[in-house]
């Protein structure tokens, strides 16, 4: 017997036929004795038609009550999954984000947990209930409704496992597993058996969409287990996410991320001086644009050149911001290129292997790729490169760290 928490996506239960599914799924667990715990998104794409239909009224629309709108698409979700479950005797019941006391903080549209009350939940499961719960919600402290933006449900039921002490929680999704790469680039890319929490985030935060790295954070921090299935595959025995890592000195690289929506700039000639760097950057932050890799190097004349990247949606308006720093500064030119990529490779076990970066330099420099920035981390090592030899840089790295042969010992 287990207490396990499950999280279906939207995919998940896009359809009629999907939640029966799913409630079949769902009562195999219970059939074994184990108490669940189910969370569940909105159907695949009622969350997107529900803000349409705010946005016909006003494309301003208060973020209060579009947290009241779109809350509505998980409740839909919940009570169908327990008319399943109750219909092939299975006892369950339904509660919202609201009614399980799922506390957040009052920033409508990107609430964070502040506190899971787990009496509600405890008290359902003693009765024998299946508790279906209402992902991506919570309440505020003036008890309005709050979501937890996209990939909110994720959020809910690992916080919801911490709370209740589950031994595991599992998120369902339409794909089996956390794989070496995209198997959209690179066909070889293998299913990982298990991966670390530090190594999750890090491809998370890197571009790889599998789960919402606000989850993976959460679940490291209160010590949670995550299992990412397929809800679409019966005997598959997804990726464990945990702190320890099956064969970790054998795998020094656990998997090529990257990131394609990536642009650069660069201001030439800055005053190299205490705090320049927070001088440029602050009228870029003003405008709630984010920076990643930053990289500044002093001329030895009493000038520094500046660079950093950013998202390319976000390249026209920092330019811009740019060209007036410049201008305030008394620097030189300005200038960008929202044509590059970010290529990255990720793994616990490069702290063990000297050469790593090494061998990723190689491999790139023998395709002819050229990296124009570099940036490492115990656990990671991150370039940048141009857009277009990007598909050609993870199939070399792939290959040069051998990733299908480790991840198919790791699944032996």
């Amino acid at each position: 017997m287990a207490l396990l928490v499950q999280k279906y996506g939207g995919t998940s239960v896009g359809s009629i036929e999907r939640i029966e599914a799913v409630a079949q799924r769902v009562k195999r667990y219970r059939n074994n004795g184990d108490d669940i715990v189910v969370v569940v998104s909105a159907m695949s794409g009622e969350t997107d038609r529900l803000l349409a239909l705010a946005a016909e009224l006003d494309e301003n629309a208060c973020a209060r009550e579009k947290d009241v709108l779109v809350s509505t698409g998980e409740q839909v979700t919940i009570a169908l999954l327990s008319i399943a479950l109750q219909k092939i005797g299975c006892d369950a019941v339904s509660m919202t984000g609201d009614q399980l006391r799922m506390h957040t903080d009052d920033a409508h549209g990107k609430a964070r947990i502040t506190q899971v009350d787990d009496s509600k939940i405890l008290e359902q499961l003693q009765k024998g209930n299946v508790v279906v719960v209402a992902g991506f919600q919570g309440r505020a402290p003036d008890n309005s409704i709050t979501t937890l933006g996209r990939g909110g449900s994720d959020t809910t039921a690992v916080a919801i496992a911490a709370a209740v002490k589950a031994d595991e929680c599992q998120i369902y999704t339409d794909v089996d597993g956390v794989y070496t790469t995209d198997p959209r680039v690179e066909p070889r890319a293998r299913r990982l058996a298990s991966i670390t929490f530090e190594e999750m985030l890090e491809m998370a935060s890197l571009g790889a969409k599998v789960l919402q790295i606000r989850s993976v954070e959460f679940a490291g921090k209160y010590n949670v287990p995550l299992r990412v299935l397929s809800s679409f595959e019966e005997n598959s025995t997804g990726t464990l996410i945990s702190f320890e890592r099956k064969r970790m000195e054998s795998a020094i690289i656990s998997g090529i991320a990257f990131m394609r929506d990536t642009a650069s700039l660069t201001i030439l000639g800055v005053p190299d001086r205490p705090a320049i760097a927070a001088t440029i950057l602050e009228p870029i932050g003003q405008a709630d644009i984010d920076v990643d890799m930053i990289v500044q190097n002093s001329m030895g004349d009493g000038t520094a050149d500046f660079t950093f990247t950013l998202n390319r949606n976000d390249y026209a308006k920092a330019k811009e911001l740019l060209e007036q720093s410049a201008k305030n500064l008394g620097a030189g030119v300005v200038y960008g290129n929202d044509r590059i990529a970010k290529l990255s490779i990720v793994g616990v076990g490069m702290m063990n292997h000297p050469g790593v970066a090494r061998t990723m330099f190689d491999t790139l420099g023998q395709e002819g790729i050229n990296m124009e920035l570099i940036s490492t981390s115990e656990i990671k090592v991150s370039v940048i490169i141009d857009e277009k030899y990007l598909e050609l840089g993870v199939r070399a790295l792939h290959r040069a760290f051998g990733l299908e042969n480790v991840a198919k010992e790791e699944n032996n």
